[in-house]
């Protein structure tokens, strides 16, 4: 469709320079003013048609265009939902968010463009190339030195052009990584009057990215003007022996007046093509790297046949498990045997960086280990399907984050059919009640970003309120009291334990306070497991959790 109103633009704007040359030939130059208003009348019928076709063309390829860079964000978007945690430190939150904005949008504009323009300038050019020959082969010969220059001026400034887009993307980059760090760690900065060095920062790849534009713009600030004298000479040529084949009577007025319109087409087609060519580096570039994003194939994926436990209750077993950080010479767990039984309060200690939260999270594979198998429910994980997995299962990870929306929104995300009454009822469980009932709003209260308007507290227990109200078989916190006060935290684990009675409950946890009340208590050192057993088991028992246990409770704590 786009092609066919394009092909029409073409042939009205080549067809007019011949109408003019017939008015002027045959009209005014004779004096004929019944031939004058006839072709008038043609020419301003040809005039409107070019316009309302032209109209309808823009309008179309703006669609189109518009509706590419909409598949392609989605296409990103859905690629990078399905990124495991090795793939998004291979790209950087940064470059994703760049590559889904900034470099759709440079491929957008490229196809808007090239629609209309890479269409239009080969069907203009070549007919006018014709239409210029039929009108007078001698000034013709002009073309011959005319376009070849162009061609010349174009190939210099796509062979310049490529690399330095490829660069500027990568820059765009370093600008979007700086700024978003500085945003989130704004804190950090101000506590330790880092304002300068940040400023610093900012300004080094600030100038990267600015010096490498300034270079873009360089060259296309040479190459516009070199294509204009190009086009002006051409055209002065023209009037030139134009002017002196009229003079000899070789050449009508009118004739001249045509060829001239046809070279003006010719060489402006070409000026279109080469705006276009201009966006095709950096569309290229950006089309690149969006590509890299399509290509990756996630480490972790859904099998072609998931299997489903037959009775889900939420029993968790490792099976000489390990996992290695890619590039990493040791592994973090270490050939993990352990049996979490279904039902059962089984918390998980250590010290830090023994691997807690690593093990944590090779249940609902986050990451997949190394070796081994984790089971839920007697099926290896990498045998269920992601959602289903997924849908048995309430994580509270170690730092809690909030969306953008109201309490109720964030807590509903653990369940999106959630009433107002489970909303509630899950904000009571997570001793989150009291302090939502006294904002304004209540659950229509206002969450900003990342949930900054609220302290840390109060966001894990959000956090868990929003895993609580899923009422999944298999709870998972990691970490999650550490924010709380020794009453809340008290009163939470309670409640926990009294409205998830007969759910199985995984808690890595570093107070041992908050465990002691524990089904089991798993003892981590370096990555493996050095004790198994009930508090009072593993005071008699594991040198390691005395250790832990002396340093938090004294000594007393282990008679």
């Amino acid at each position: 469709m786009i092609v066919s109103l394009l092909l029409l633009q073409a042939i009205g704007n080549l067809y007019l320079p011949t109408l003019n040359a017939d008015l002027i030939n045959n009209g005014v130059i004779r004096s004929d003013l019944a031939y004058v208003w006839r072709a008038g009348q043609q020419m301003l019928l040809v005039v409107i048609a070019i316009a309302v076709v032209s109209f309808a063309g823009v309008w179309l390829s703006s669609r189109v265009a518009m509706a590419v860079g909409r598949d392609l964000r989605k296409e990103v978007f859905d690629s990078v939902l399905d990124f495991a945690e090795d793939e998004f430190a291979n790209f950087g939150s940064a470059s994703l968010i760049t590559r889904n904005t900034n470099d759709v949008q440079q491929i957008l504009n490229f196809v808007q463009v090239a629609l209309t323009v890479m269409v239009l300038a080969p069907i203009q050019a070549i007919g006018g190339i014709f239409m210029a020959m039929r009108q007078d082969l001698r000034l013709s010969t002009l073309l011959a030195v005319a376009v070849p220059l162009l061609a010349v001026v174009i190939g210099v400034v796509m062979a310049r052009a490529v690399p330095l887009f490829r660069t500027l993307q990568v820059r765009i980059d370093a600008v979007n990584r700086v700024l978003r760090e500085q945003i989130t760690g704004i804190r950090v900065i101000r506590a330790f009057a880092r304002e300068d060095f940040e400023t610093q920062r900012f300004e080094k790849v600030n100038r990267d990215l600015t010096s490498n534009a300034l270079g873009v713009n360089r060259l296309f600030v040479v190459a516009m003007p070199a294509m204009m004298l190009i086009l002006n000479i051409s055209t002065v040529s023209v009037i030139w022996f134009g002017g002196h084949l009229v003079e000899r009577g070789q050449l009508q007025i009118g004739t001249l007046s045509a060829f001239l319109s046809y070279i003006m087409q010719i060489l402006v087609s070409v000026l279109m093509a080469v705006m276009v060519i201009i966006l095709v580096p950096r569309a290229s570039a950006s089309a690149e790297r969006i590509a890299a994003v399509l290509a990756v194939v996630p480490s972790i994926s859904d099998p072609v046949n998931a299997v489903v436990p037959g009775q889900p209750r939420g029993g968790v077993e490792f099976r000489s498990v390990s996992y290695r950080y890619p590039g990493a010479a040791d592994a973090v767990v270490a050939d993990i045997s352990l049996l979490i039984e279904a039902g059962c309060f089984t918390a998980i200690v250590g010290s830090t960086g023994s691997g807690k939260t690593t093990l944590l999270n090779l249940i609902p594979r986050l990451t997949d280990a190394s070796t081994g198998l984790v089971l839920v429910d007697g099926i290896d994980v990498r045998q269920q399907g992601r959602n289903a997995l997924w849908f048995g299962i309430g994580l509270v990870p170690q730092r809690p984050y909030l969306f953008a929306g109201t309490v109720a929104d964030n807590v509903r995300l653990g369940a999106d059919s959630a009433s107002d009454e489970d909303v509630w009822w899950a904000l009571e469980v997570a001793q989150a009640r009291d302090f939502v009932v006294e904002l304004p709003g209540q659950l229509q209260a206002n969450v900003s970003q990342g949930g900054g308007n609220f302290s840390g507290g109060q966001r894990q227990r959000l956090a868990i309120a929003r895993a609580v109200v899923r009422r999944p078989r298999l709870y998972l916190f990691d970490d999650s009291f550490a924010s709380l006060d020794a009453q809340t935290d008290a009163n939470l684990r309670a409640a926990l334990l009294r409205e998830l009675s007969g759910s199985t409950v995984v808690v890595v946890a570093q107070r041992i306070s908050t465990i002691l009340d524990a089904d089991r208590i798993v003892v981590l050192e370096a990555g493996r497991v050095v004790g198994v057993g009930t508090h009072g088991e593993l005071l008699e028992l594991s040198a390691v959790y005395q250790e832990i246990v002396v340093s938090q409770l004294g000594p007393v704590a282990r008679s």
